[in-house]
């Protein structure tokens, strides 16, 4: 298990140019947008606008804090996406523009290589959530700070901090009330 501070995580320009990008995590570590399998990062929408478009990407978006957007994706229809509602998942290769509800935003992006893996993403909140996270799995704290357990080990984290492990690992928070993601990248087996 690594621990990924906030104040470490790389900045960098969305590929549309119409923001910037916290970048929490990626694999491969390869300098552009082009090589990743998969990517989390978390992003400031300040403005109504388009996506960005990778093809051969799926995409997984979550509200961390703001009043919400809605977000149209071509061949899905609009999505109002809130703090409180579920992630969102679409193909990161078709058309999609947000229109924000009430002034920013900001966004947890899972994205993956089609072809090499798949996501989940969940978010834990409350007293004492849990789940059983498998694969390669990232937690990332949405509001903080927060106390979480892996497998027993309690970690002390603030927001945008996130913690990476890989293989399976039961993750709980404690008697305080916590806000999370747990994000799971299973890699697909070469056919």
């Amino acid at each position: 298990m690594r621990l990924l501070r906030a104040e470490d995580h790389a900045r960098m320009p969305w590929k549309n140019g119409g923001g910037e990008t916290v970048e929490v995590a990626v694999h491969p570590a390869v300098p552009g947008l082009d090589g990743f399998d998969w990517r989390v990062s978390m992003a400031t929408v300040a403005a109504d606008g388009p996506f960005s478009c990778f093809p051969g990407i799926d995409r997984t978006l979550a509200v961390l804090d703001g009043a919400g957007l809605d977000l149209s994706v071509e061949g899905q229809g609009t999505h109002r996406l809130m703090p409180a509602t579920a992630p969102l998942a679409f193909p990161g290769d078709v058309p999609a523009f947000a229109r924000l509800v009430g002034g920013p935003v900001t966004d947890l992006n899972v994205m993956t290589r089609r072809r090499a893996c798949r996501q989940r993403v969940a978010r834990l909140r409350g007293a004492h959530p849990s789940a059983v996270l498998r694969g390669r799995w990232i937690v990332l704290v949405a509001a903080g700070p927060s106390l979480v357990a892996v497998d027993g080990r309690e970690v002390p984290l603030r927001r945008g901090d996130a913690l990476l492990g890989e293989g399976a690992a039961a993750v709980a928070g404690g008697d305080d009330p916590v806000d999370l993601f747990a994000v799971e990248i299973d890699p697909l087996s070469p056919s």
